[in-house]
């Protein structure tokens, strides 16, 4: 990582690879799993969030959250999204259908979360380390998108939804870093709403609630304003929104950087 990094893009949910080995435990068949997978995966953006620059380290999970989700707690009693079957481990799809049987085995759960939770929230904990060493603070920007419509299993059933969502957590998001992302995104004629449809923000776990020198917030993309959901093909928007993305970022890096010198 070069040391010039102050922030770590993670991105959990680009990846709509399946691993064969993986394949054979999802129940769905194959034309209702690529739907699902329409539906469900954040689509480019590990694409429209990165654009070679040398102030931020990309971490993107390599395989599709309907193997594992590594933004759910690990613990099923923790995580909310446990009881529609979507925990870190997912049994139903997010229109309610079985994905899974009811239930995984032990050992099953135990070799999916060694394999893919475990070793990926290392690798987030060490970028954070890694830029902590060098700069004393550090950033995480989690990059999503959501669909137009809100799927059966959101809590936000709104059906109004702003071009960009910002997600921030209590603790590890400061007032001015939202207010500068609302106005960046905004002077750039989107329309932002905070923590709807979709809250919070991803802290590596050896700093959330025990390190304010981590913070962290979410951006969150609508799926129509640079791909056509249907076909899951990008449009004539896609470049305006990188570019403008790019922007974004750019500006609140220089302001986070800044902090940081007058913190110090």
């Amino acid at each position: 990582m070069m040391n010039n990094a102050l922030a770590v893009l993670h991105i959990p949910h680009a990846s709509s690879i399946i691993p064969p080995e993986e394949r054979n435990n999802i129940v769905l068949s194959d034309e209702a799993l690529q739907q699902e997978l329409l539906q469900i995966t954040d689509w480019f953006t590990d694409d429209l969030f990165t654009s070679g620059r040398d102030d931020c380290v990309a971490l993107r999970f390599p395989v599709s959250r309907l193997v594992l989700d590594p933004e759910r707690f690990e613990d099923d009693e923790k995580e909310e999204m446990a009881k529609k079957g979507m925990g870190v481990i997912y049994t139903r799809s997010s229109l309610g259908a079985v994905l899974r049987h009811s239930s995984v085995a032990d050992r099953e759960r135990e070799r999916l979360l060694d394999c893919y939770y475990r070793l990926h929230h290392r690798c987030l904990n060490q970028l954070v380390a890694d830029i902590l060493e060098t700069h004393h603070k550090a950033l995480v920007i989690d990059c999503h998108s959501f669909p137009k419509a809100p799927l059966l299993y959101e809590n936000d059933q709104r059906p109004e939804r702003a071009d960009i969502c910002i997600g921030t957590d209590n603790l590890h998001t400061p007032d001015w870093l939202c207010d500068l992302l609302l106005a960046a995104f905004q002077q750039r004629k989107y329309t932002v709403a905070v923590n709807r449809p979709f809250a919070g923000a991803i802290i590596p776990s050896n700093y959330y609630t025990k390190n304010v020198a981590v913070s962290g917030v979410m951006i969150e993309l609508r799926r129509n304003l640079y791909m056509d959901e249907k076909t899951g093909r990008r449009h004539a928007g896609y470049a305006a929104l990188k570019q403008a993305l790019d922007g974004v970022i750019n500006d609140l890096l220089q302001a986070f950087r800044v902090r940081e010198v007058a913190d110090a």
